[in-house]
């Protein structure tokens, strides 16, 4: 009797052990149940990376919109570069060739954003250079820089001198216009022509503090960017609160420059005569941070200057409205700009 038991065991095993067998190879020799268990395990991977991401941006929403924007600029073939002046690293993007084009950025930015307007210009047949100035960016921040606008300008015109740039169409935005006119007074013969974009640099009556650029919470993020948008939406709490940490890692540094700027000695009131290169002046009609007056005001000082005002942008107006002005800047550029003192305003597309 448990001979028989035993036998039947074994016979039950046996025939289990080949039934298995048999799906096994089945399996082998089925190629759409072995693709449909990879593509099982390739949803489950991308689920998983799709997961890892979301978590990556909810914590480090400003590093995934900086790593899309660095790929985008690569994709449409700008590279990366590093320059030793004074001893400092600066780090700039290049693309394109043909007549040089210049850009520098305003206080807390990077020239990353310039990103909107850098392929038109490199599409245009410009080369096209976007520095990170001194303290900002990826360029080197030394404990004992100044920051001022004197300064910033004296690394601009080093870079040109080391880059071998005899005459260039230099564009700035906001402290990046000041730096841009003190380097072109500096040296007017390595300037061609000068774009200035909602820029600082002769007197007008802030409605803000410099502590205003130095936020360490989320309400003061928020009145900053009301400031800077031209009709500002609320800003979600997640991305708030990473420019708080963003802000705190730069703020030493912005108050530096700052506080140059407050104290009033570089500002270039009565000496904006002294630039004589052809001059377009851009300005977002709904600038809050430095108002319209202000650009009427330089074009005023600058008979050979043309002011273009833009209706329905605000002081980022060369990121959030490069569209728009993109062709006329490179109209500008390409010597193409309208007459003299003329001021033109340009409505919503």
């Amino acid at each position: 009797m448990s001979r028989r038991k035993s036998g039947a065991r074994a016979a039950s095993r046996s025939d289990r052990a080949q039934k298995t067998g048999s799906i096994l190879v089945q399996e082998r020799r089925d190629p759409a149940a072995l693709s449909w268990k990879t593509y099982g395990y390739a949803v489950l991977a991308m689920a998983l990376i799709f997961l890892l991401g979301a978590v990556v941006v909810w914590q480090r929403p400003l590093a995934a919109i900086e790593a899309i924007t660095r790929a985008r600029l690569a994709y449409n073939g700008f590279h990366n570069e590093y320059v030793a002046i004074r001893g400092n690293r600066i780090h700039y993007y290049e693309g394109g060739s043909g007549a040089p084009v210049v850009l520098v950025h305003g206080l807390g930015s990077r020239a990353e954003d310039w990103a909107n307007l850098m392929p038109q210009l490199k599409q245009a047949g410009f080369h096209v250079y976007a520095i990170d100035l001194l303290g900002y960016g990826r360029s080197a921040r030394p404990a004992d820089a100044a920051y001022s606008i004197p300064e910033e300008a004296q690394y601009v015109d080093d870079f040109l001198a080391q880059r071998g740039l005899e005459k260039v169409s230099l564009v700035g935005w906001s402290m990046g216009g000041w730096v841009a006119m003190r380097a072109a007074l500096d040296h007017p013969e390595r300037i061609g022509r000068l774009v200035l974009c909602d820029s600082a640099g002769i007197r007008f009556e802030p409605s803000f503090t410099m502590f205003d650029f130095e936020p360490t919470t989320v309400p003061a993020v928020r009145h900053l960017y009301r400031m800077l948008m031209s009709q500002p939406t609320e800003l979600p709490d997640f991305l708030a609160r990473d420019m708080v940490r963003k802000f705190k890692e730069l703020n030493w540094v912005v108050d530096r420059s700052a506080r140059s700027m407050f104290r009033g000695n570089d500002l270039l009131d009565g000496k904006l005569g002294g630039l004589q290169m052809p001059t377009l002046i851009i300005w977002g009609k709904q600038d809050h941070l430095i108002p319209l007056a202000t650009g009427i005001s330089m074009h005023q000082q600058m008979p050979q200057s043309v002011l273009q005002i833009y209706d329905g942008c605000g002081h980022l107006a060369p990121g959030q409205c490069a569209v728009r002005m993109g062709p006329r800047l490179i109209d500008f550029l390409n010597g193409k700009q309208p007459q003299a003192q003329k001021t033109t305003e340009i409505g919503p597309s």
